[in-house]
This record gives structure tokens, C-alpha cells and sequence, in this order.
């Protein structure tokens, strides 16, 4: 008997039945059957469901004589399911990879509930996936298994059978079963939470929920929208049936009127001239399942309102006089902004005639983000080694916590920044400042870049129009021409910088203030940073940070993380950090911690005994701790044609290189991560690349750009005297440590390249 039963009806969706079933097949946990239900479909969704059938034999072909609708087809399907759990999806979503693999891990954990619930994201035909905005009504915080009276938040997660997983028993023993018509979701949901005797929840996107561009069935004009009466009769009559229930009517009386509401209120939804009788009909099951404690909460009272006095025509007179509303206050807005916009700019031509303070300098780090990088080094060593000037730094406000003691926190587009910017004698940036700056004799920008460029650059983009994405060039030049020092790691870089980046600058090669740190911190350091991510004691981990794809639309992972640490053993953790354009996370499990939204990149550095990339400008920082490197290049080719590389990565790599995700496995599993081959690559990356970052880079620039040295600098220190912190593996024995079998096949390990 397979532990899970996964039920996907069919019907006109013909283009995205097979990723459905694919996503199903390939999941990493195998114990499954799949049930698949062609509901009669007109299209080839029947011929699709039979050759999956013949190829693989945990599929089961069922064949409707006559369409049933979702409803019929899930019950067709859950009578022929043997599974211990029930899970339904529909045939034009997906389940994400490893999902059975993470519910079946979580229902053991949790003592094989009733039901589970999980969480799905929204994908959209463009391309862009969105996660439920309800996802923390599923924090695994707490105890679990509980019931629905312990976590009533859950009723306000969408209303949907195919986001939890069901006991097949449960169901069984309280005859659940899904009505026809539209909304079959309702009367199967309800009941199966109120009366579930244990329930629990992940924390984690299983589910990919299509919004199809045209064809779904809540997008449709249809009068069966109007089955979400008959479908809500069904709840009441059920609560009605069991008195212990009836402390929850005016729970779902409350939601019945939103999701009423949410009906009406839709465009496409209810057809030209039925909107008033819809209205009418909801006003009499406002008034027949109304109880006491049916409160509405003010942010509802008018819809609800609405709908219990049936105010059909009065509902869109104050639609019009909202919208009217809306365009009155959005005009407003932006003339208060226009004002608000011409009082700062005038307040910055008063401040630019001021004079300039030579005891302030102002900080900021990519656009506005947070205190860190080459600037955070920066601005620490203004406040050790050039006391008397007083720092400030500029971030957004949800980035303020990344700000240390110290440095005065500003807004960008406020009086106080823009006073900063025209009166401070120093501005040091790792991008440039708001365009409308205007530098002013006396005032010093240090430039200090983010990077050693393995990938075009600046003017280089001119011929890279997918990389470039509508740069201005002639915008980019300006920027350039108020920088006074450019910071530099390496002879690489200040070739690659001068010639891109075109200006009267001064480049400064004193190295990188941001892998000052590493030189620096102490072993203690490194467990007290590896604690505070959760990595165990004793185990390996591995920090993953890929780099951004110009070629692509969307940024998909390029490895599967969970099959990487599941083949490597327990031994192993991944850090993954997602680059910081994505504004995404990973999505983890139990040894993939998501470390996207940590402040400090050098820190996870410090913590990581080996870092896995692309073709990330973190490979030649990470390269300062001499620690293992390993590089994944499957897609060199496109990579580079798009975005365009000053070098052949592969022929002259830091470590060992994997071309696919079971190379890099094996690179891992073999031990050849940190062997005697990769050590030798290492060693003369960090000899053309690491010669000026010894520990003491942001020291020399503030001596030279604040405190007018121009000799007497500290000396660089050779890279064979260097004694950056070891890792906490360092000291572990050199065996193979995978416990898992290693993949079948000839992998080769071309480290030696």
C-alpha cells in the first residue's frame, strides 16, 4: 500500500497535464500512486493520461463515461485510492520538487495526523511566482499535532482541497466527499477541518498554483457562480447536524459573506444582468444563517452591510464614489509629492551653497539596502582610525536594523539626506548616488566597487544588449566623473576598471576593506557565527550563492539542494543564499538553511567550509580564507555568450569544476573538494587574484584618502605569511565522507582541467 495517493483530474488542459504528472513522478520520495481522472475531457488529456499510464506503472488511468465536473472526478478518484494520505491536484498545477518528500517527513514528525496543510505560491504566465500572503498562519511554531481550536488562523488560508494532505481513513470514517457544481471546494474543506482530530502544518511551498491567462474556472462568466449558495448550504447543514460545531457558525458566517462579497465584487465572474439577483440571493442566506456573535469587523462592516440590506445599486454608486475617491487622492498625492519634490530640491541648492563640513562623511551600500560590503568596512575604520569625522549612513528603512552603533541613520529623499550629500566633505559608495547629486569642489567620492569582474562590465555592455537592459551609458559616464579613488583588489581589476569605467579617478590598489575580516577574525568567531545559523556541531557546510542570469526571465535554482545534502549524508549542510536581486529565498529543508536575508555575506563566509558557485564575484573574496572552492558550470555557454567573462572560468578555476549537479556530488562524495589538485588551483587563483587583501585594506585607505598619507602605508603582507581563521572542518579527517551510495556511471571529476 503506497503511503500517498495523489488524485488529478483532467479535464481541457491538455497543454499543462504532462509538467502536472511530471512533477508527481519525479518527486524524490517514491512511495506513490497517481490517480489520474480524464473527466471526459474533449481534448487529448485521455490519450496524455494513458501513456503516462504505459510508461510507468505507479500510474492509474480512470476514464469518466460522462463529465462529472472537479468535484465527481476527485470523488471517482478517492474511491479507487489505496494510499495512506490523500493529496488532490489539479491538473494544471504542480507539486515542487521534493514536496511528498518534505509532507511525508512532516507526518511523521507530527505523529500521522488527519490532515496536514502546506503552503503553494501563485505563478503567474509571465512568469512570476508569488507566495501565499497567509504563509504565517503555517509556522510550524508551537505544539503539533493540535486542533483547528488551538490555530483558528487557518480558516483564513485559501479554501482550497489541494493544499493538505488527508488520512485516507479520516476521510473514510466522516464520509467527505466533494458535491458537483462550482466552489466543490467548500463543503469538503470545512467539514474536514472542523472535524479532523489532529492536524498540522509545513512551513513550505508544495504546490504551484497556475493563474492561467484565460481558461480558468473562477475567470469564466458563468451562472454556476451563483452554485456558491447551494455550496455554503451544504456547511451549515452539516454544522447544523453535529451541535458541538455550533460555536463556528458565526466563524463561517463571517467568511460565507466574504467570500460572497469576493464573488460579486470580481469583473469577469457573474454574467451581464445577474448581478442583482446574485445580491438579493446572498442577502437571504445573510439573514438565514446569521447567529449571535456573527461581529463584523470594521474593515468589513461596509461589504458586509451590502450584502445583508441588498443594496445592489447603492454597492455601485459608492464604487463610483470610492473610485472617484481614489483618483481625488492619487491626484493629490502627486501634487503633495511634485511639492514635496521642489521643496527638497530647493533645500539642496541652499544647502550646496553652504560650506562644506570637513568633519562628515556619508555611507551607503547597494542602492539604499543595508550597512555592509567595502562601504560597512569603510565607514567602521572612519569611526578607528579618523575619530573627528563624524559618519552617517543612508538606507531604506526596512534595512535600518543593519545598522551598527555608530553612524547616523538617514532616509533616502529626505532634508536630512540630501543635506548630507551637499555639505559632507566624504562620499563613499559601492554604486553611485542619486543621479541628481552634484559633487562639489572639495568633496571626496571613493568608489569602492563590489567585486573582482569575472563578468562584463560598465562600458563593455555596449555589445551585451540582454546584460546591458537599457543602460545609459552616457548616464553611467557622468556617474564616473565624480569619482575621485576607485578601490582595487588585484592588478585584474584595475585594468578591467580603467578601461570600462573611463574617468579622471585615481585607482587605489589597497585591496578589498571587505575581506579585511578575514585576516582578522578568530576561530571563536566562526562557532559563534555557525551557532547563530543553526549549523551542528561537527557538520560540513557548504554556502551556495549563485550569481544573477541576464538570459533568464526568471532566477530558478540551478541545483536541487535537498538531493545534493540527501546524497552527501548527514554529515553535510547547505547555506544558500539567493543572489540579492532576486528578492526571493530558497526554499530549504531540514539541512538547507536559507541565509538570503542575512546582513553580512562575509560572515557566512566566515562560517562556510567550502563555497559552491558560478559565477559569483564571491569566488575571489571567498578565496582570501584559502578555504575550498568548487565551481558548477553547466551553463558556461549561454552564461557567457549572454553576459560575456574576462576569462575562461574553467581553464583557470579556484577548485574543482562540475559541469553538472552529479559531478559536483561526486567532487563532494570523493573527497576531491579539498585534495591535494584542488589545493594547487587555489593557490594560483589566490596568487592572481588576492595579492592586496591581507587584512588591512580599509586601514590603508583611510590614511591615504582622510589622513593625507601618501607613505608610511602598511606594508602588504605575502600571501604565504597570511593565517586567515581556519574553518571549523579544517581539523576533520580527509576520508570520504558521504554515507550514501555514490551516483551509478562514469562522473568525472575535472578538477584537473
Amino acid at each position: 500500500m503506497p503511503r500517498f495517493s495523489v488524485i488529478v483530474p483532467a479535464y481541457q488542459v491538455q497543454a499543462y497535464l504532462p509538467e502536472c504528472l511530471d512533477s508527481v513522478l519525479s518527486q524524490s520520495y517514491p512511495d506513490l500512486e497517481l490517480i489520474a481522472v480524464d473527466d471526459c475531457s474533449p481534448d487529448a488529456c485521455g490519450t496524455i493520461i494513458d501513456e503516462y499510464a504505459a510508461r510507468d506503472a505507479r500510474v492509474q488511468a480512470l476514464h469518466l463515461p460522462e463529465n462529472q465536473g472537479l468535484g465527481g472526478a476527485r470523488n471517482a478518484g478517492t474511491a479507487q485510492a489505496r494510499g495512506d494520505y490523500l493529496l488532490f491536484l489539479d491538473g494544471d498545477d504542480t507539486l515542487t520538487p521534493d514536496a511528498l518528500r518534505a509532507i511525508a517527513d512532516r507526518i511523521k514528525e507530527t505523529g500521522d495526523p488527519d490532515l496536514l496543510v502546506y503552503d503553494y505560491a501563485r505563478t503567474f504566465w509571465t512568469g512570476r511566482a508569488e507566495r501565499n500572503k497567509l504563509a504565517a498562519q503555517l509556522a510550524e511554531e508551537g505544539p503539533a499535532p493540535f486542533r483547528l481550536a488551538d490555530r483558528p488562523g487557518l480558516l483564513r488560508v485559501l479554501m482550497v482541497a489541494w493544499n493538505k494532505a488527508y488520512r485516507r481513513e479520516f476521510v473514510e470514517e466522516n464520509d467527505l466527499v466533494f458535491p458537483p457544481g462550482f466552489y466543490e471546494d467548500t463543503p469538503w474543506t470545512y467539514p474536514a477541518l472542523l472535524t479532523a482530530g489532529s492536524i498540522a502544518t509545513l512551513d513550505r511551498v508544495c504546490v504551484h498554483y497556475r493563474q492561467r491567462r484565460q481558461g480558468s474556472i473562477l475567470g469564466t462568466t458563468s451562472r454556476k457562480h451563483f452554485d456558491i449558495f447551494e455550496q455554503y448550504d451544504r456547511v451549515f447543514a452539516f454544522l447544523a447536524e453535529r451541535p458541538e460545531l455550533a460555536s463556528w457558525q458565526p466563524v463561517l458566517f463571517r467568511r460565507m459573506v466574504d467570500h460572497f462579497t469576493t464573488v460579486f465584487t470580481s469583473r469577469n465572474r457573474l454574467p451581464k444582468g445577474s448581478r442583482g439577483e446574485f445580491l438579493r440571493t446572498a442577502r437571504a442566506h445573510y439573514r438565514r444563517y446569521r447567529t449571535g456573535g456573527s461581529n463584523v469587523p470594521l474593515r468589513t462592516r461596509l461589504r458586509h452591510g451590502l450584502v445583508h440590506y441588498g443594496l445592489h445599486r447603492t454597492y455601485g454608486a459608492l464604487q463610483g464614489a470610492m473610485s472617484a475617491r481614489r483618483r481625488a487622492v492619487k491626484a493629490g498625492v502627486k501634487s503633495v509629492r511634485g511639492l514635496r519634490s521642489a521643496l527638497l530640491q530647493l533645500h539642496y541648492r541652499i544647502q550646496l551653497r553652504l560650506p562644506l563640513r570637513a568633519d562628515r562623511a556619508v555611507f551607503a551600500a547597494y542602492w539604499n539596502r543595508g550597512h555592509g560590503c567595502n562601504p560597512g568596512a569603510l565607514e567602521a575604520a572612519f569611526r578607528t582610525h579618523a575619530p573627528h569625522v563624524r559618519t552617517a549612513w543612508i538606507a531604506r528603512p526596512e534595512h535600518h536594523h543593519t545598522i551598527p552603533p555608530g553612524p547616523r541613520r538617514l532616509r533616502p529623499g529626505t532634508f536630512a539626506y540630501w543635506t548630507a550629500l551637499a555639505r559632507s566633505k566624504y562620499l563613499v559608495n559601492n554604486v553611485n548616488f542619486d543621479r541628481r547629486l552634484k559633487k562639489r569642489p572639495g568633496q571626496v567620492f571613493v568608489q569602492t566597487q563590489h567585486g573582482t569582474p569575472l563578468k562584463h562590465m560598465g562600458l563593455d555592455l555596449q555589445e551585451r544588449p540582454a546584460a546591458a537592459a537599457g543602460m545609459d551609458f552616457e548616464e553611467l559616464l557622468r556617474g564616473v566623473d565624480k569619482w575621485d579613488y576607485v578601490l582595487s583588489a588585484n592588478r585584474h581589476t584595475t585594468l578591467t576598471w580603467e578601461r570600462v569605467y573611463p574617468g579622471g579617478y585615481r585607482t587605489l590598489e589597497f585591496g578589498y576593506p571587505r575581506n579585511d575580516v578575514f585576516q582578522s577574525a578568530t576561530s571563536a568567531d566562526v562557532t559563534r557565527i555557525r551557532e547563530s545559523l543553526g549549523v551542528p556541531e561537527g557538520a560540513v557546510a557548504l554556502l551556495y550563492a549563485p550569481t544573477h542570469r541576464d538570459y533568464r526571465r526568471t532566477q530558478r535554482p540551478a541545483l536541487d539542494l535537498d538531493r545534493i545534502v540527501r546524497r552527501l549524508g548527514p554529515r553535510f549542510v547547505i547555506l544558500a543564499r539567493a543572489h540579492y536581486w532576486h528578492g526571493g529565498q530558497f526554499a530549504s529543508g531540514a539541512r538547507v538553511i536559507d541565509v538570503s536575508d542575512h546582513p553580512s555575506v562575509e560572515s557566512l563566509c566566515l562560517a562556510a567550509d567550502a563555497l559552491v558557485t558560478d559565477y559569483s564575484s564571491l569566488m575571489f573574496d571567498y578565496a582570501n580564507l584559502d578555504r575550498p572552492i568548487v565551481v558548477h558550470t553547466e551553463d558556461w555557454d549561454a552564461y557567457s555568450a549572454a553576459r560575456g567573462t574576462y576569462f575562461d572560468l574553467r581553464s583557470s578555476p579556484p577548485g574543482a569544476v562540475a559541469r553538472t549537479e552529479d559531478e559536483l556530488i561526486d567532487i563532494f562524495a570523493s573527497g576531491h573538494w579539498r585534495g591535494s589538485r584542488s589545493a594547487q588551483l587555489r593557490a594560483a587563483f589566490r596568487e592572481r587574484f588576492c595579492r592586496y587583501d591581507d587584512g588591512r585594506a580599509a586601514e590603508r585607505v583611510v590614511r591615504h584618502v582622510v589622513l593625507g598619507e601618501t607613505a608610511g602605508l602598511p606594508e602588504f603582507i605575502p600571501l604565504a605569511e597570511r593565517h586567515p581563521v581556519p574553518s571549523a572542518a579544517s581539523g576533520l579527517a580527509h576520508s570520504p565522507p558521504a554515507t550514501v551510495p555514490q551516483p551509478s556511471g562514469h562522473l568525472p571529476v575535472t578538477e584537473s582541467r
